[in-house]
Formats: structure tokens, C-alpha cells, sequence
């Protein structure tokens, strides 16, 4: 897919709309472009895209808002673009549904890595294990990415769903943070291991009460575990 694949450049700063777009296109992308909010997500409702870039400074409508209002009906994963650099606006990025996160200036080589890694994980989940996972009050299918808790479908973020699939299929073993970033985020990240915590965070408030939300422990010194009470 990686080679025809669609992307979104979204940012209000032509000359970085323009340099994304020469790295992306050199790769053989096809890039489209929007500069403002508004503009992003008409264009997302009538095109099917592969990969989102999305600047969080906006006109007209925030990244904020747009990368909300697109995970409220689409998986495609998206990658923030921004100055801002504090931790605070990393977690909140990670907590509306984005993928991955850049931090202006960057390198455009770096950039375009990130790009082809997340498609990478992207299309690895058409060689997932056709057959679900079950365990009691909670249903993890694979193969349609759908997980249901008590019979009824939660809606996970991509990374979400990668995430718990990767604990689950690996239950009773712990995984450190650096770990799970490497086998779940598909490459060496460069963000805080706090991303981890925070996905972990918004699974269980996903799962809500239910015995389900029991299953991802905290393993103490290490990081995280999937484990089903007997």
C-alpha cells in the first residue's frame, strides 16, 4: 500500500505544506493539501486517506478539534504536527486519538520514516490471526478490528486496539514501556514512555466496569501485563 499510498498534509504554513509534500511525494505518496481546519475535514469526508498529517494551530477549526471530529468516525491514523513541545499537549494529543506526534522544526527524512512506519503497522493488520480472541466479558476480533465488552462494541483509537491485541495475545506475559512502544507503535519512538500510560489510561476507562477492564495490570518496576483470573 505504502508506495500509492494517500496522505493529508495539514498545516496553515505553506512552505512547510510544500517541503512535506516534496519528501512525501519523492516516496511516491500521493499528497493532498489543506490549510485550515474546515478545509481538512470537508476533504476527509469525501476522500478515503491512508495517513492524516495535522498541525495543531489552525485557523477557522483547531488540530484539536479536527483530530476529534475525525476519530469520532475514522480510524486513519494521524500524526500531529506542532511547535508546542510540553509534555501536557502530548498526553492531550494522545487522549483525542493521534497516532504519532512531531515537534516543529523537524527533520522532513524523520518525518517521512514515521510516515512509512505507521502505514507499516497499519497494513500489518491484515496478517493478524483470523480467529478472535475470547475471554469472559470481553471479545477482541482481529480480523475486523472490533472489540466488544459485555456483548457490546467499545470504540478503540488504532493504537488502542493494537495495544490491548498485543497484551492480549501475550497474556500472563509483562512487557516494560520501551517494549511495548517498539512492538505496538511499529519502531524506535521518540516521544515520552508516558504514551504508554497514557493509552493504558484511556483502554481502561474505555472497558469501562466491567471484569474486562480488570485484565491489564500494572506489573510494578516493569510496566504492564495482560492477565485473565481463573
Amino acid at each position: 500500500m505504502q508506495g500509492n499510498a494517500r496522505i493529508l498534509v495539514v498545516d496553515d504554513e505553506k512552505r512547510i505544506v510544500d517541503l512535506v509534500r516534496l519528501y512525501l511525494e519523492r516516496e511516491g505518496f500521493i499528497v493532498d493539501e489543506a490549510f485550515e481546519g474546515q478545509q481538512a475535514l470537508d476533504m476527509i469526508s469525501s476522500v478515503s486517506y491512508d495517513l492524516i498529517i495535522l498541525d495543531l494551530m489552525l485557523p477557522v477549526i483547531d488540530g484539536w478539534t479536527v483530530c476529534k471530529k475525525i476519530r469520532e468516525k475514522y480510524d486513519t491514523p494521524v500524526i500531529m504536527l506542532t511547535a508546542r513541545g510540553e509534555e501536557f499537549d502530548k498526553v492531550l494529543g494522545f487522549e483525542l486519538g493521534a497516532d504519532d506526534y512531531v515537534v516543529k522544526p523537524f527533520s522532513p527524512r524523520e518525518l517521512t520514516a514515521r510516515v512509512k512506519a505507521l502505514l507499516r503497522r497499519m497494513a500489518s493488520k491484515q496478517d493478524y490471526e483470523a480467529e478472535a480472541l475470547i475471554f469472559p466479558e470481553l471479545l477482541i476480533d482481529p480480523a475486523a478490528r472490533v472489540v466488544k465488552v459485555d456483548g457490546k462494541e467499545v470504540a478503540l483509537t488504532p493504537k488502542e486496539f493494537d495495544l490491548l491485541y498485543f497484551l492480549a495475545k501475550n497474556k500472563g506475559k509483562a512487557f516494560n514501556r520501551e517494549k511495548l512502544l517498539k512492538e505496538v507503535w511499529g519502531y524506535d519512538f521518540y516521544g515520552s514512555l508516558r504514551t504508554v500510560d497514557t493509552h493504558i489510561k484511556q483502554l481502561r476507562e474505555k472497558l469501562g466496569r466491567s471484569k474486562a477492564a480488570s485484565y491489564i495490570n500494572t506489573v510494578w518496576g516493569i510496566g504492564y501485563k495482560f492477565e485473565v483470573e481463573k
